[in-house]
């Protein structure tokens, strides 16, 4: 009888499951030295599509790779997820910073599209399904990479962040700034937030990322507020209006805040629920549409 340990390489010898979180060198350019990981399902779909899963204030690509159920997806969809990761700012995304907020300007953003560039050429992956997500500072940076790089994402979701060039002109965009006007529910028309990510990409008329908003009505860092600033934001940009609430959807404490025919932008706004906001990978996907 073999021992544990050989029996558990036997199987996986067996059944080739040996996938894990990958850091990623030489990738392409990168302006701002932050990091790659992916994660490479074992079995992966001919034309994969990819989700970039961004981490938030303080945290890593490795925590965030452990965060979420996402690579439990992965395996079973054939999906390929980048995990990128920063150590500026106190490892917060710099949301506030021009050239991230700018096309083609450089900065985190830069960096990330390449990522997904890099990623697209290596796996055969499809550059029509490519999502991005994340959580608080990453939140605040999906909504930064669907404004600035519409072309690249088909679709985001934004779990406790804050319209995109929120933090636009402050130092810096982390809990220790001293000016934290952004988070505390900075308000604008919805054709002033429309304009922030029209003017990051000056000239574009291609078509929008669509967009999910997920925020606690008792975030006491991120002020709720937020939400409802990148919902106005995202509705401007997309030309839906605001159709109905619907209670205790997905679950009991949250309202799903429905756009339009709810195709191209849905908030979850959840009772109780604080900073941050938990990651809801089934109803994501299904947004996505990279699940039934």
């Amino acid at each position: 009888m073999l021992p544990k340990t050989l029996l558990g390489l036997a199987l996986t010898a067996a059944t080739g499951l040996c996938a894990s979180l990958q850091q990623v060198t030489n990738w392409g350019s990168n302006p701002t030295n932050i990091l790659m990981y992916t994660y490479v399902p074992d079995r992966l779909a001919t034309k994969p599509a990819i989700i970039v899963a961004l981490h938030g204030c303080g945290g890593t690509a490795p925590s965030w790779y452990s965060g979420t159920r996402l690579p439990s997806y992965a395996d079973q969809y054939g999906f390929i997820l980048i995990y990128p990761g920063t150590p500026n700012m106190s490892n917060c995304w710099g949301v506030q910073d021009p050239a991230t907020l700018t096309h083609g300007a450089g900065g985190d953003s830069f960096g990330i599209v390449a990522m997904v560039n890099y990623t697209i050429a290596k796996y055969n992956a499809d550059a029509s399904r490519v999502y991005v997500m994340g959580t608080s500072s990453g939140g605040m940076m999906t909504n930064a990479m669907a404004a600035t790089y519409p072309e690249v994402f088909e679709a985001g979701a934004a779990y406790s962040g804050v319209a995109h060039a929120c933090f636009a002109g402050a130092a810096s965009a982390t809990p220790f700034s001293p000016n934290q006007t952004c988070a505390r529910g900075l308000q604008h028309t919805p054709e002033e937030w429309g304009n922030f990510v029209r003017n990051s990409y000056p000239g574009y008329t291609g078509r929008r990322p669509r967009m999910q908003i997920y925020h606690g009505l008792a975030d006491n860092l991120v002020y709720p507020r937020c939400a409802m600033e990148a919902l106005k934001q995202w509705s401007n940009v997309l030309g839906v209006e605001f159709s109905r609430n619907v209670t205790g959807v997905p679950s009991q404490a949250y309202t799903q805040v429905v756009y339009g025919d709810g195709s191209k932008l849905v908030g979850y706004l959840g009772a109780g629920v604080g900073h941050v906001a938990p990651t809801n990978e089934q109803v994501m996907l299904k947004f996505f549409g990279l699940i039934n």
